[in-house]
């Protein structure tokens, strides 16, 4: 090497370890606890130091956390404290001297970019449900605005295709950083569906109890299979506004010996395991990590079409119905009773699938390169441009 090449080197800029910190919500915490841990185990694996910003109502016990410095935010729940809560969080993240900061939940979005301007820091933004044209959602029965900064957000991570044309059409002008990294999950073995034909049939599912009428015809449904013989037992696992009339419902079509309602249950895949079909009765704008965890422990999926429906590819990875039509229901239902060799298919081919497109190491893999793209952004000059 000669002295210009050693010059050269010398004043070349090392490279920081990657230190990224993790801004999430107590949504992120509660629906995607899977993927946060598998996040986390990977992180520690790598021997990745991680700081995990989060509500402190949050059960963060129920996540493993590893090594990762958990930091509260809110420190203060009293009206008027938002701008000293931040300062305090800015100045716990800059003790921990992050090289790049990632928010795991859109309605966490308008924090980052603040931290990330306060800190200059490059972010990464993971977005998971459909965003609408005029730039809000809704999450917990509050409206936020989707706040992306053009200098300092390096990348927005999404979980599925539709996901990612959805960002691309509402913000065109950030289209080139959309990166789609697939959640990635554990697979079983083996399969559940009707693995023992000695018991009960069971039916599994999973949606926010707020409307009645996202369950009716699924209800009907149910007792029509009852009515016509079918022997079987549904779990309906969830919770929200809609429950005491849910329950009504059940009492009116004479279904309480039947289908049971229980709250949300940790650990999830245990309770997923037990059933033999998994149902999501209408079509979710957010993508549903139950549903993939679901397919993971080997259940057959019955499922709708629309909304992020990237997994439900029909008659290989799940049998479809019309939600809004009780007897698509019954049909499809009835296929998967009738015939339980195919519907057994159905759940091996929905694992195959897993096991090539949502592997954890290479959510793992994939992640930790965009963190490392978004760190080479972080100069004492950084900016980004919207193209």
């Amino acid at each position: 090497m000669n002295e210009r090449q050693k010059e050269l080197t010398s004043q070349a800029p090392k490279k920081k370890p990657l230190r990224p910190a993790l801004i999430a919500s107590e949504r992120t915490v509660s629906e995607y606890s899977i993927f946060l841990e598998h996040l986390l185990v990977g992180f520690a694996d790598e021997s990745i130091p991680v700081a995990l910003v989060c509500p402190s109502p949050c059960d963060v016990g129920s996540v493993f956390t590893g090594a990762a410095e958990v930091i509260s935010h809110p420190v203060l729940e009293l009206p008027l404290m938002k701008h000293l809560n931040r300062r305090l969080l800015a100045e716990q993240l800059a003790r921990f001297e992050p090289t790049v900061l990632h928010c795991l939940c859109e309605s966490r979005a308008s924090l980052t970019k603040h931290l990330a301007r306060q800190l200059g820091l490059p972010y990464v933004l993971t977005v998971n449900s459909f965003q609408k044209r005029w730039k809000h959602f809704v999450c917990q029965r509050r409206m936020y605005r989707l706040s992306i900064s053009p200098s300092h957000c390096a990348k927005i991570i999404v979980p599925a295709k539709s996901v990612a044309a959805n960002i691309a059409e509402v913000y065109p002008r950030f289209a080139r950083r959309i990166e789609q990294i697939n959640i990635g999950t554990f697979v079983a073995e083996g399969n559940v569906c009707f693995s023992e034909s000695s018991r009960l049939a069971s039916l599994v599912t999973a949606y926010p109890l707020d409307n009645v009428g996202d369950f009716e015809n699924l209800f009907n449904a149910v007792r029509h299979l009852a009515s016509e013989g079918y022997e079987f037992m549904m779990v309906v696992t969830g919770g929200g506004r809609a429950e005491r009339q849910l329950r009504k419902l059940l009492t009116a079509l004479d279904l309480l010996q039947i289908v049971t309602i229980v709250p949300r249950l940790k650990p999830w895949r245990p309770v997923l395991a037990a059933g033999d079909i998994f149902i999501q009765p209408q079509p979710s704008a957010a993508f549903n990590p139950l549903l993939l965890e679901a397919m993971s422990v080997g259940a057959a999926v019955a499922a709708c079409k629309g909304g992020v429906d990237d997994l439900i590819v029909e008659d290989q990875t799940a049998v479809v119905f019309d939600p809004n039509d009780e007897l698509s229901i019954v049909g499809a239902l009835q296929r998967l009773f009738d015939r339980r060799e195919f519907a057994r298919q159905i759940a091996k081919k929905a694992q195959e699938y897993l096991r090539e497109n949502h592997t954890v190491s290479k959510m793992i893999s994939a992640t930790l390169q965009t963190y490392c793209e978004a760190s080479r952004l972080q100069t004492p000059d950084f900016r980004l441009q919207a193209t």
